[in-house]
């Protein structure tokens, strides 16, 4: 992950998608790419069959992570995408476990700037600069606003003491059917 501590936006000349969300996510971004930044060179990280209608051949490279099963097939290919010379990674985070594993690590690997593009197709910059953004969006996916935050923190705050009350109870009931064999 490069440029964090930048709010500097490198040129869109060459971006990598991951579409770690709804194809719907991909084919909008990739369409206001397109559309605002003409000559673009966008290449797509997926798990699904095809590639989205917005997605245009001529102009990028489509990697299947299905094509690549084995470990050293994987690490082959993050070092492969590191070395493609990306000035754009974007991520796609909309509360859907797809390949949730590949999108950080993707952002991680590759020395490129980082967008995150969420549910409802806006995103913004992982960088300092939008620190209170991507706090908000943490918090948010942690159920810490609104008004599941007070139940959300009470179940922090609860979680060691249930798990107390438990073990005591598994531990006397055990320590009870020892002593009635006894």
């Amino acid at each position: 992950m490069r440029w964090f501590f930048s709010r500097r936006i490198p040129p869109f000349s060459r971006l990598l998608l991951v579409e770690s969300g709804s194809r719907h996510l991909s084919e909008k971004i990739l369409a206001y790419f397109h559309e605002n930044h003409p000559g673009i060179q966008a290449d797509l990280l997926t798990c699904y069959s095809g590639a989205p209608a917005a997605f245009r051949p001529g102009s990028g490279s489509l990697y299947n992570v299905n094509d690549f099963p084995a470990l050293a097939d994987r690490r082959a290919l993050l070092a492969r995408l590191a070395r493609n010379g990306y000035t754009i990674v974007g991520i796609i985070c909309s509360a859907e476990p797809i390949l949730a594993r590949w999108k950080w690590l993707a952002a991680a690997r590759i020395p490129a700037k980082v967008f995150i593009l969420n549910e409802n197709a806006d995103f913004f910059w992982l960088d300092r600069g939008h620190a209170s953004a991507i706090r908000h969006f943490i918090a948010y996916r942690a159920g810490l606003t609104g008004a599941g935050a007070v139940r959300t923190l009470a179940r922090v705050v609860l979680f060691p003491f249930t798990l107390l009350y438990l073990i005591t109870y598994a531990a006397a009931v055990h320590l009870r059917r020892k002593l009635r064999t006894l």
